[in-house]
């Protein structure tokens, strides 16, 4: 039977937003720490990268730089990729995803199935893949008539999908009161959102950016990463210039660590820069004691279940066997990670 209180969402991509808040009173061995936790997996897309991917395009069309029919080519290690082969797919528009090898099979089967095209980078051009993928695009829109980059690290609708929207309902939910934010960054668009939203709200409340141990972000030093999407192997364009109250950095192994404590704790699948995010609460719970902290959750673990929650792949890239990994996931100690103060 039809309802008309039913909150019905025009199309997919108006189901994007509007993700719940859970508390999270199990994960941390101190319950001085509210922790919060905005689950972005529950967009329709899978992802926090739904958003900016659905106002990069939506934008683009509405300035007239993108038209039904045209191609749009980015370059993603898997979730934006995913967030735009849906927009794209909607919007009547052909993608090119750019990849190269640390791409999971699973987000790639993904981005096939909304209709998107793989195109693979085989080799990092000195020593980065992310400037091999933007060399790539850069070839192809070239060769290619009618086609649009929305380019992610430096399109302004990034952050901004993030102001409207997950930092907004974060602020609108709670009314205000809460102390922390921690956020996972890469290209720093979803950090700067919630930054300059709290800042122009006059909210008193500090944004710690959880980095990767062996990102460039911040003065960091580069260094190999498994975990995609978090951190950068090359400074983006929307990072430059840019600071926050403190930059907290998380190794591989504590993304892992927080992933498997969040299945084992609290019954939740998250992705791998929000294990990095949860660890990062409980390495700084001492500092955190009677504070409400919220932290951004970008994406589920379901697409991680042949690397992180598979012994076989942290033993192999890690060097972790079962039985610490284990002992680590009950008491959270791990490799100590290295806190930056900006």
């Amino acid at each position: 039977m039809r309802s008309d209180n039913l909150d019905i969402a025009s199309g997919v991509l108006d189901a994007i937003g509007r993700t719940p808040i859970v508390r999270l009173s199990r994960f941390l061995d101190c319950d001085q720490v509210e922790l919060l936790a905005k689950l972005e997996s529950s967009n329709p897309g899978g992802s926090a990268k739904d958003r900016p991917a659905r106002m990069m395009l939506e934008q683009a069309l509405a300035r007239g730089e993108l038209k039904a029919g045209n191609t749009v080519i980015e370059s993603s290690s898997g979730n934006m990729g995913i967030g735009l082969a849906q927009a794209s797919r909607y919007h009547g528009l052909r993608f090119i995803c750019v990849v190269d090898p640390r791409a999971q099979l699973q987000n790639l089967r993904i981005i096939r199935a909304l209709g998107g095209e793989i195109e693979m980078v085989q080799r990092p051009l000195d020593g980065d893949f992310l400037k091999a993928r933007i060399a790539r695009v850069c070839e192809l829109l070239e060769r290619m008539p009618e086609s649009y980059w929305p380019n992610q690290y430096r399109n302004l609708d990034n952050p901004r999908a993030h102001t409207e929207g997950t930092i907004r309902e974060i602020d609108e939910a709670l009314g205000g009161e809460f102390d922390v934010v921690l956020v996972a960054i890469s290209s720093t668009g979803t950090a700067q959102a919630c930054r300059d939203y709290l800042s122009s709200r006059g909210r008193n409340v500090d944004v710690i950016a959880v980095d990767a141990a062996g990102s460039v972000l911040f003065g960091g030093s580069p260094g190999p990463r498994k975990i995609p999407g978090l951190g950068a192997g090359r400074v983006p364009p929307l990072a430059i210039g840019q600071s926050f109250q403190r930059v907290h950095r998380v190794t591989d192994l504590d993304c892992v660590v927080g992933c498997r404590r969040a299945a084992q704790r609290e019954a939740i699948l998250v992705g791998g820069s929000a294990g990095g995010v949860l660890m990062s609460v409980d390495h700084l719970k001492d500092q955190l004691v009677g504070k409400r902290c919220v932290a951004i959750l970008h994406d589920s673990g379901t697409r991680y279940l042949d690397t992180i929650y598979d012994d076989d792949w942290v033993e192999t890239h890690l060097d972790c066997d079962p039985i610490r990994l284990k002992r680590w996931v009950e008491t959270g100690v791990a490799p100590i990670s290295n806190e930056v103060m900006l």
